[in-house]
């Protein structure tokens, strides 16, 4: 048992830390009992927390958050028809290869196969349609598997992870030297300063005769470009 001295630090605050390290400031959400200590964690974080009306709008949420941002998007749901609720955000995200983490509720551990409050088998129904899809075993570990989950978000394709996060983990509380809480630009590039490259000045260009030239479409963007300094896309 820790002493009165240690520092002491609950799992949904380690959460909390580990988003903050991966540099989510904000959430998506729709409140539930089982996931309360990370709003608080949150909280203490600077993070922000969107409460949304349907786990669903939550998890599309943090999908478009993602696209729009090229940061990761993160939706935190309660456990059963919350989790249940977000697989269609979750798979939409797996097609459009969006980095985000679902963070869903479970019941103890104590009380796991014991028919306790919404316990459904998130980790199977989300193994599926995500990069990676695991259960929280401990508190002490709660960050470092939040880092795990965000690091296979980004390996190769980029993609969508769950991490289930059961009541007991998220509220107990551990020694903080105990606790890992890895940081975020030691382990992947796409937590770094970003470098955005400097565009190219190269013009759209076509095989056309000179006579077909004036209605090709790759000759009049090219002209285009010239004249506003601008890119272009056309269709192919």
């Amino acid at each position: 048992m820790p002493d009165d001295s240690q520092e002491l630090i609950s799992g949904g605050h380690l959460v909390a830390k580990a988003l903050k390290a991966e540099g989510v400031d904000r959430i998506y959400t729709l409140c539930g009992g089982h996931i309360i200590d990370i709003y608080d964690g949150c909280v203490d974080e600077g993070i922000d927390v969107v409460d949304v009306r349907h786990e669903q709008v939550a998890a599309h949420a943090a999908d478009g958050y993602a696209r729009i941002t090229g940061k990761p998007g993160c939706a935190v749901v309660t456990a059963g028809p919350g989790t249940t609720d977000a697989v269609t955000g979750v798979a939409n995200a797996f097609r459009a290869e969006s980095p985000m983490l679902l963070i869903g509720g479970q019941g103890a551990h104590t009380q796991h196969k014991m028919g306790s409050l919404q316990d459904l088998p998130h980790v199977d129904m989300m193994a599926p349609i995500t990069k990676f899809a695991a259960t929280v075993p401990d508190t002490a570990r709660a960050a470092d598997m939040v880092s795990m989950a965000f690091r296979e978000c980004y390996h190769g394709a980029p993609g969508p992870s769950f991490l289930e996060s059961p009541r007991d983990v998220l509220d107990a509380k551990v020694p903080a030297d105990r606790a890992r809480v890895p940081r975020a630009g030691q382990y992947r590039a796409s937590t770094r300063a970003p470098v955005i490259p400097r565009p190219s000045r190269s013009w759209p260009t076509c095989s056309c005769t000179p006579r077909s030239r004036r209605s090709c479409s790759a000759a009049r963007s090219g002209r285009r470009v010239r004249r506003t300094r601008r890119p272009s896309s056309y269709g192919r």
